[in-house]
């Protein structure tokens, strides 16, 4: 029987093993194996890369699709390809990977910081008229840590005002956004191969359009003679048995995500950033959890290092930008105070354990109502 002392103060683990990555797909295996034996990864251009490119296009029924180096580098792209120049602004949420923030820099240009939406912290669809009525040309939309933004309202918005849109679907490939699948809403959509995503290639990215003229432009932006911070042909091979199982996957994560979310319901002071999971097809890169301190009974900094005590792989989230970076590398609005929560209070969640049984959402469950049962022992260890 497990005990009900926190492994944190000396007891049973929830997961002994703890978490692992990468995921042991015998087809990836066997996809490198065919690989190695007609030679075809060593090529420049042996098929595969074109073959991932395809199955991109008919899965996320995208008719435009471009593999590239990295999600950033395919968000710099898509800026350039939009007509992104220096001293112009670029709307994006205050809470966001920063690498999206650099890649506005990169380019000279500024970003404009929007707030979150309160009901799911995602980027808000009301501040984008905020971002709209500064000037900004171009709005970075993400979908973070298992939330979906609100894409028809922030498109009409954006069509309206003649503000193009770079929807960063890369925490969330294969989720399905009001009817259409992440990364195709946007004048040019972003995916991300990154070492501990959905996917992974260890590196990578596409970039997906519905425009051909903005595709066109990315392709020769990526063009030095010879393709630019290309996606390598072992490393499309390694991807398409993954997206192949993409959408057995995220949904295996979605019922597991279902199942916690009523466990979870249970104890003060947790809840997911996105309350309910309607007819979108969601997936969980990160899934993003809400701490209430107070009525939890313990603040971030000692929850954490007793969860990954637990085995359970346990985080902060992003640092917002208006906390992390310097005043004048940004402009807003006014505050910012949905962002500035998230920076105190967002939890994520790594996306190996979704993939486990009934059993393991339990014992995270579990792992949670420890702590929190031993909260002050937990304080004073985590201080002392």
């Amino acid at each position: 029987m497990i005990s009900d002392l926190p492994a944190f103060l000396g007891g049973d683990l929830a997961f002994p093993s703890g978490p692992s990555l990468p995921i042991h797909d015998p087809a990836i295996f066997h996809a490198l194996q065919s690989s190695w034996n007609d030679s075809s990864w060593a090529s420049y251009d042996s098929g595969h890369v074109l073959a991932l490119e395809k199955l991109i296009s008919e899965q996320f029924l995208s008719p435009h699709v471009l593999t590239c180096s990295s999600g950033t580098l395919g968000v710099e792209t898509s800026l350039k390809a939009l007509g992104i120049k220096p001293g112009d602004l670029v709307g994006m949420s205050a809470y966001e990977y920063p690498g999206n923030f650099l890649a506005i820099h990169a380019l000279g240009a500024k970003p404009f910081l929007i707030d979150l939406d309160p009901a799911n912290w995602q980027i808000s669809p009301q501040a984008i008229d905020l971002a709209i009525d500064a000037g900004c040309k171009v709005m970075i939309v993400s979908h973070l840590h298992g939330g979906h933004a609100d894409m028809k309202t922030i498109m009409a918005k954006c069509k309206s005002s003649g503000v193009g849109v770079i929807e960063d679907a890369c925490q969330n490939s294969g989720a399905v956004v009001q009817g259409k699948s992440a990364g195709t809403w946007g004048d040019l959509g972003v995916l991300s191969f990154g070492g501990s995503k959905l996917i992974t290639a260890g590196r990578g990215g596409a970039i997906l359009s519905h425009k051909p003229e903005l595709s066109q432009k990315a392709k020769m932006l990526l063009l030095r003679g010879s393709k630019l911070a290309p996606l390598s042909e072992i490393q499309a091979v390694v991807l398409v048995p993954q997206l192949e199982n993409l959408k057995k996957a995220n949904t295996l994560r979605m019922a597991s995500v279902e199942l916690l979310q009523k466990k979870l319901a249970l104890i003060d002071g947790i809840e997911f950033i996105q309350s309910s999971f309607n007819s979108d097809q969601h997936a969980f890169y990160k899934l993003g959890l809400r701490l209430n301190p107070e009525k939890y009974g313990l603040d971030r900094e000692c929850l954490i290092p007793a969860m990954q005590a637990e085995g359970i792989a346990l985080d902060v989230g992003f640092a917002a930008l208006h906390v992390s970076r310097s005043p004048s590398r940004w402009k807003s609005a006014g505050p910012l105070a949905e962002a500035a929560n998230a920076h105190e209070n967002m939890l994520v969640l790594h996306h190996p354990v979704l993939l486990q049984n009934e059993t393991a959402m339990n014992a995270i469950a579990h792992a949670f109502e420890k702590v929190q049962s031993h909260a002050g022992k937990v304080r004073k260890k985590f201080y002392s």
